[in-house]
């Protein structure tokens, strides 16, 4: 069984997510995504943030065909949970292209996914 990685804030779901999560499915057999926790999306995004909190989150992720198990974590990265996990796929979206990837020696393939899209919650928050 391949098992795929991929980790975020997913704090107002889009059409961006819900295709990175589909294609990241597409690598694999199973797609374990590491959710950040509220605490960990404040320290990254600001006070305003999270909108929805991660149980909310977490729910709503899990009700994705594409994802198989979702893992809330508390620390900043998530390298710890990719240590416990071992995936054998890590990916990224297209954020990521010119930066180092926390847990890329602990895997036999990182993929950063092309942006197929023009949308992020900081530009919907900032239209609403």
């Amino acid at each position: 069984m391949k098992i795929v990685f991929t980790n975020g804030c997913f704090d107002i779901l889009h059409i961006g997510h819900v295709r990175l999560l589909k294609q990241a499915r597409n690598l694999g057999d199973y797609l374990i995504v590491g959710l950040n926790s509220d605490k960990s999306v404040t320290q990254l995004k600001g006070e305003n943030r999270p909108i929805f909190n991660h149980y909310h989150r977490k729910e709503i992720l899990e009700s994705l065909r594409y994802v198989d198990e979702v893992i809330i974590f508390h620390e900043p990265t998530p390298l710890e949970l990719i240590k416990m996990i071992k995936p054998d796929i890590l990916v990224k979206g297209p954020d990521y292209q010119d930066k180092e990837i926390v847990g890329a020696d602990l895997v036999s393939q990182v993929i950063i996914l092309a942006r197929d899209y023009d949308i992020s919650t900081t530009q919907i928050t900032n239209r609403i």
